[in-house]
């Protein structure tokens, strides 16, 4: 999170390039979840979540100085402030989801997150939303039903952690979108990363148990695989369009499949893949209809807000 991301390229680019980093940056966010997952609940969400922000924050370093000399309005500190507390709670529910069900599941209703950023700005921001879109964001919620089948099996607590850390994760991106504008790229995302390890600290300490040396290395791999997933993500963005490298996240679900089964025990349930499936094409639309509607200026991307 500590490196500058590359000048987005609005032109074709180099696709082959943004696929193959697109297709590094999901290997690394899956790595992320299981390695959560063989945490289990040994270390609470709350502390695990505040640990593995504490051990990133040596990526800021790079950043440090241009971090220092930035004068922030009394405004931006109250919507920092508020994305921080917001990412936080996302953040505890995640690692929380993470330690309960199964990694596909985890991976699928992740893609809901660019699905409440287009339900809540209607909301919060006032923006207008075409009919089409409405019909991807319906099909999306079907997806996710197909996932979850309420009443044909039972729920597990995770299950509804995802469905909150979806929606605050959204928040993130509403309050990131506003500030985009007025700061570089690399500060919003540095200011994310020092207020939400700001923002987990109480939570950490209220529940706080003492991690082994094993703990703490899992921790450190976890800070390292997100780092490295999102700055392949900048890479991948700079590479090629967004409409191009978008579809290839779904190959996160096929590897936390295979690594569910691999690992964990998991068996594929292919009513999930199907539900992630719906939902990624609903995404890819979306997606390709903010490609054409987009202004010259950039801002951060979904996935760029998470953990």
């Amino acid at each position: 999170m500590g490196m500058k991301a590359p000048p987005a390229d609005i032109s074709g680019g180099n696709p082959v390039r943004g696929i193959f980093w697109m297709i590094v940056t999901g290997l690394c966010f899956v790595a992320v979840t299981a390695l959560v997952k063989t945490l289990g609940e040994r270390i609470p969400a709350a502390e695990s979540a505040f640990l593995r922000y504490v051990i990133g924050l040596v990526f800021l370093i790079p950043v440090w100085r241009e971090l220092m000399a930035i004068t922030l309005t009394t405004r931006q500190k109250k919507l920092f402030a508020l994305r921080g507390l917001v990412h936080s709670l996302g953040v505890i529910l995640w690692f929380f989801a993470m330690t309960r069900i199964p990694i596909a599941e985890v991976t699928a209703m992740n893609y809901l997150n660019p699905v409440y950023v287009s339900i809540l700005a209607v909301f919060l921001l006032g923006e207008r939303m075409a009919l089409r879109r409405v019909l991807a964001v319906i099909a999306a919620l079907i997806g996710s039903l197909i996932i979850l089948r309420p009443g044909f099996r039972e729920l597990d607590l995770g299950h509804i952690a995802m469905l909150g850390t979806a929606v605050l994760f959204a928040g993130s991106y509403l309050i990131a979108k506003i500030v985009s504008g007025e700061l570089p790229a690399s500060m919003v995302v540095a200011l994310l990363s020092i207020t939400v390890t700001i923002g987990l600290a109480p939570f950490a300490f209220a529940v706080w148990v003492t991690p082994s040396l094993a703990d703490l290395a899992v921790l450190s791999a976890v800070a390292c695989f997100a780092t490295a997933g999102h700055y392949t993500m900048t890479l991948a963005f700079a590479a090629a369009p967004v409409t191009v490298t978008q579809p290839v996240t779904f190959l996160q679900l096929v590897w936390s499949v295979l690594l569910g089964m691999a690992f964990f025990g998991e068996p594929a349930d292919p009513w999930v893949i199907l539900g992630g499936g719906i939902i990624m094409a609903s995404v890819i639309f979306i997606t390709w209809r903010e490609a054409r509607l987009r202004k010259s200026h950039r801002t951060p991307l979904v996935n760029e807000t998470k953990g």
